[in-house]
This record gives structure tokens, C-alpha cells and sequence, in this order.
């Protein structure tokens, strides 16, 4: 067996695992009375705050991770009344100001 075949089993694997994890939350949600909109609701807040933590709070990465355009997924934080902000853990980009400015200056003759 080859192993890029190796992997690939070891993958299907994985997610037919994920899946029935999934399936026991549903039934244990439905079964608890959480609504179909409130589950989606949720899962929507999760999926995307975990994807958003682990680009560190970068929504270019995040939207191209999880398959859509950043106005969709702005959108989406928006709606879903998340804090984005908070995860970006102090990473801003600095000003232009605060750059060192290497300026090399020809004199003019």
C-alpha cells in the first residue's frame, strides 16, 4: 500500500470519527430541546471563532480557511455579534510612522 493512500485512509478515518461525535451532539442537543436555528446559531459562533483563533484573529486567513470572500465572513461576525478584535493578541500592524525611515537623499547638482 502506498502511503499517500495510507493517509488518505487515515483521514477518512478521522472524519468518519468527527462525524458520529457529531451526530451524538445533535441527538443529545434535540434531545435537551435546543432548537434547530439556536444549534445553527451556535455551531456557525464556534466553527468560526475557532477558526478565527487559530489565524489569530486574521479574517483574510480565516475566510480563505473556511472557504468564503472576508465581506462574508465580516458579515457573519457581525450578525453573530462576535468579538473579532479580541483575538488579534496585540498583533496590529505598526504605523507607517512609527517605521524606520531610511532615506537616502541625492543632492541635487
Amino acid at each position: 500500500m502506498k502511503l499517500w493512500s495510507i493517509c488518505g485512509l487515515t483521514e477518512a478515518k478521522e472524519r468518519g470519527v468527527v462525524k458520529d461525535q457529531l451526530e451524538a451532539l445533535i441527538l443529545q442537543m434535540y434531545k435537551n430541546g435546543i432548537t434547530y436555528s439556536e444549534g445553527v446559531c451556535e455551531f456557525k459562533k464556534r466553527f468560526i471563532l475557532t477558526v478565527l483563533q487559530e489565524c489569530k484573529g486574521n479574517q483574510c486567513k480565516a475566510a480563505r480557511q473556511l472557504g468564503m470572500h472576508r465581506n462574508t465572513l465580516s458579515r457573519a461576525i457581525a450578525e453573530l455579534k462576535l468579538d473579532a478584535k479580541g483575538l488579534r493578541h496585540g498583533t496590529r500592524r505598526p504605523p507607517r510612522s512609527a517605521h524606520a525611515v531610511a532615506v537616502d537623499r541625492k543632492v541635487a547638482r
